[in-house]
Formats: C-alpha cells, structure tokens, sequence
C-alpha cells in the first residue's frame, strides 16, 4: 500500500521533528516546511494532508489556508496556542477541516491525522457526481439549508444557531441522506477521535440537542429519525 504524504507547516523546528519522527514511525511520508510560502511550493497533488501552525512569521496560517483552498480539498489541521472558539471557527472558515491546541499530545494528534486522512481517501474515491455534492457551496432537502464551509443552517428560511458539533453531525448525515450512521460512525467522524462504549451517550445527547432545534416536534422527529439498534438516518426528499 502507497504511504500517505503528509506537509506539516510549523516555524517551530521541534514540533515539527516531533511530529515527523511520530508520523514516519507509523509509514507515512513527511514533508516539512518552515513558513507558509515553502509550505505553498511544497504543496502536491498527492499530499494527503496538511498539518498548519497559524501563529508563523509571514505568511499567517489562516491565509496559506485560504490559497490552499484556492486549488485543493485537502485536509487541513491546524496546529495554534489559541484555544479561544472565535479562534477555532476563524480557521473552519478559512477552509480548515480540524483544530488542535498546543500543547497537544502526540495520541490526540494521530488519531486526528488518521480520521482526515481516512475520509479524505473515502471522498477521493467517489464518483465525479458525489464529489460535485460534496463540494456544493448549500445543501437543501425538505426545508432544510446549510453551508458546507461554515456554520449556517436554515429551518424554512428561519436561521438556527448550532453548536460546532451540532452543525457537522447535520452537515454528515445530509450529505450522506438515507445512510444509517452509528453513534462510532458520528463519534469519530465528527468529534475526531476514537470511539469507545461510553461515547455514546454523549452522541445520543447531541443527537436530543440537534432535534430540539431543528424538528417541528422533537418527540416525533421528521428529519432525524433513530433506527433501532444500528444507528440515525437523515431522511431526505419522499
């Protein structure tokens, strides 16, 4: 099997030894760029990943990210000291797919690079029509729109404030409408990281919260309907 090829973007010499010493123990290969603008001339069309330090001298991370996003979806993990969540949302809007806080253990961080590059293996592989949906700027089903790139969600025109984790489990499942996801599903396709028993209750939660905002009547939900013992389903259009 090919080895994934991984940028990493960090003016810190030491993150990034660490982090390439880690990713080439596990078979994938590293590139490694000192500032944005080595970054963006090592940017390839098989590079898998994209790990980007926001706080760098020059060229911010925020705006490599805007120009990577000019010609690629590759996944892109931030790496910042900013733990504020105006912070976080800055770099999901500028085309950012993950957002980790320095200082980060190196467990949390693989298991973030390996579900990124998991779906982006599961999305390079699907059919031209399935990309152009994935890359649609709105999707819209029964009265429902949201943005693909950012939190903005509308029930029959009326805008609904979701939380971050709200906002991608809707943006899944309407992606995906009729799939039945698992709480291990949503768990670590959302959330990152990886699933154990007693995750599930904190997917039903959200699942209860999304519905409240969402559904005309969150006893009786129309949209997000629960399939007993496998999972949820975003019904889409009759």
């Amino acid at each position: 099997m090919e080895k994934a090829e991984v940028l990493v973007i960090e003016d810190d010499a030491d993150i990034r030894e660490g982090v390439r010493v880690l990713l080439e123990s596990e078979g994938y290969f590293v590139k490694e760029a000192e500032n944005g603008e080595a970054g963006l001339l090592d940017l390839a069309e098989d590079t898998s990943l994209v790990i980007l330090d926001i706080m760098m001298p020059g060229m911010s991370g925020l705006r490599v990210c805007e120009e990577i996003r000019k010609k690629s979806y590759v996944p892109i993990l931030f790496l910042t000291a900013k733990a504020q969540e105006s912070d976080k949302l800055l770099g999901l809007m500028a085309g950012g797919d993950d957002y980790l806080t320095k200082p980060f253990s190196y467990a949390e961080l693989l298991g973030r690079i390996k579900a990124q590059i998991r779906r982006y293996t599961a999305y390079s592989s699907l059919p031209d029509k399935q990309k152009a949906d994935e890359e649609a700027e709105y999707i819209r089903s029964r009265g429902i729109e949201i943005h693909t790139h950012f939190n903005e969600v509308t029930v029959n025109g009326k805008l609904v404030e979701l939380s971050d984790i709200e906002y991608h489990m809707l943006l899944l499942m309407m992606r995906h409408k009729g799939k039945i996801f698992s709480a291990q599903n949503l768990y670590e396709s959302v959330w990152n990281e990886p699933y154990f028993y007693n995750c599930n209750g904190t997917v039903m939660v959200h699942i209860r919260k999304l519905r409240v905002k969402i559904e005309p009547n969150d006893q009786e939900p129309t949209y997000i309907k629960t399939v007993w013992g496998k999972g949820y389903r975003f019904e889409g259009e009759k």
